[in-house]
């Protein structure tokens, strides 16, 4: 189930429900397997931190200690550690993205009193993963990025609109996956989207 805890450190353990609990069931029911296979579903939870700070001062530097990778510094980049991927926003901008890791006092002292600003957003975005075989051409059907390998590939992450929401898409790797990052107040929309894109796959291909 698409829940989760949270400790309050005063009091009982109160639950979470992701943004798309609710289509939970419905995301796994819309899997098409086979050679046109496609699958929907929700990573629900993840920690993100919003930066905004000079790359070339020594606060991001701290920063990229920290996280154990250097910022990106070019559109549509990422990097990668252990434990984090940060994605590039803008010149003096990124996101990082952790699975079940929180940074944001780390990255807070880091920066200390230099300019600048760490931000959990955790709770504005969720995560909606797309894969297989034809992810790319259910995406298609609603994204004018170019999608074909010469253009985007694993690592890459653009703003963009698939259908008409606005999301940070992200290509994990080549099966291909793809990460789609909307707010969580138009998470149910396009997930409702690609449900309805992935129904054009199922056919006689489809065991």
């Amino acid at each position: 189930m698409a829940e989760s805890t949270t400790d309050t450190g005063s009091g009982p353990v109160a639950p979470r429900t992701s943004p798309l609990a609710h289509l939970e069931e419905r995301m796994r029911a819309a899997t098409v397997t086979g050679s046109r296979g496609v699958a929907l579903a929700e990573r629900p939870f993840l920690t993100m931190v919003n930066l905004r700070v000079d790359p070339a001062s020594e606060a991001a530097d701290r920063m990229a200690k920290v996280l154990g990778t250097p910022l990106p510094r070019q559109c549509g980049d990422t990097a990668a550690s252990d434990a984090h991927t940060i994605v590039w926003l803008g010149p003096d901008e990124w996101l990082v993205i952790s699975e079940g890791t929180y940074v944001s006092a780390d990255l807070k002292e880091a920066l200390g009193a230099d300019p600048g600003s760490v931000v959990d957003v955790s709770a504005n975005r969720t995560t909606l993963e797309l894969s297989g075989p034809t992810a790319r051409q259910v995406l298609e059907k609603g994204c004018a990025l170019d999608l074909h390998p010469r253009a985007f590939g694993p690592g890459r992450a653009l703003s963009t609109t698939v259908g008409p929401v606005a999301v940070l898409l992200w290509q994990v790797d080549d099966e291909p996956t793809y990460r789609l990052l909307p707010r969580s107040s138009f998470a149910d929309y396009l997930a409702r989207w690609l449900i309805d894109a992935m129904s054009e796959y199922r056919g006689p291909e489809t065991p």
